[in-house]
């Protein structure tokens, strides 16, 4: 006989009254354990439907980001491209000209390596040309040669060929000599 049922029934209780009373015990345990049962399953239920939503919000997530990377992909370079199209014009309308003069043709190049550049500058593309005398920086340029000259001990005597930054990341080193040591 449990506590409860003692606590119940009185001590000079029938076993008749004691059994029924250790019953509607059961009974109330029962009933609230069920209760208690039901209770669980609703939250479940509930937490199961949050978890489904979560899940289901996140892959829509990461698809939308994967759609977002790809158009990243096929059109980062579109403004890139959109502010090279007038250097494009401007060689178009050169190579339209049939009897242009030496001068009219170097004031062309000219103007247009100057849109060339100002495109590469809006595109965050930097030149990369070392004046003579400038310490050699290997980050940025590339040694091609070592020469003797009258300047400090590696610093550039000439560029060769201009490099170019984008982002402040090397696209390509500039080309450079190099002043030997003495």
């Amino acid at each position: 006989m449990t506590d409860s049922a003692h606590s119940q029934a009185p001590l000079d209780a029938s076993p008749e009254e004691v059994e029924a009373a250790m019953a509607a015990n059961m009974a109330d345990e029962m009933a609230r354990l069920q209760a208690e049962l039901a209770e669980l399953k609703t939250r479940n239920a509930d937490l199961a439907d949050q978890f489904l939503r979560a899940k289901a919000d996140t892959e829509n997530m990461r698809r939308r980001t994967e759609e977002e990377v790809a158009k990243a992909r096929k059109f980062g370079i579109e403004s890139f491209a959109e502010s090279l199209l007038p250097v494009c014009d401007s060689l178009d309308a050169a190579l339209a000209i049939q009897n242009a003069s030496a001068e009219q043709l170097r004031e062309g190049s000219e103007a247009t390596l100057r849109q060339l550049l100002q495109a590469l500058e809006r595109n965050k593309v930097v030149v990369v040309a070392p004046a003579a005398g400038e310490k050699f920086d290997p980050h940025q340029h590339q040694a091609i040669s070592v020469v003797p000259a009258e300047q400090e001990a590696n610093t550039v005597v000439a560029v060769l060929q201009k490099g170019y930054l984008i982002f402040d990341r090397v696209l390509r080193p500039a080309l450079v000599t190099v002043a030997a040591p003495k």
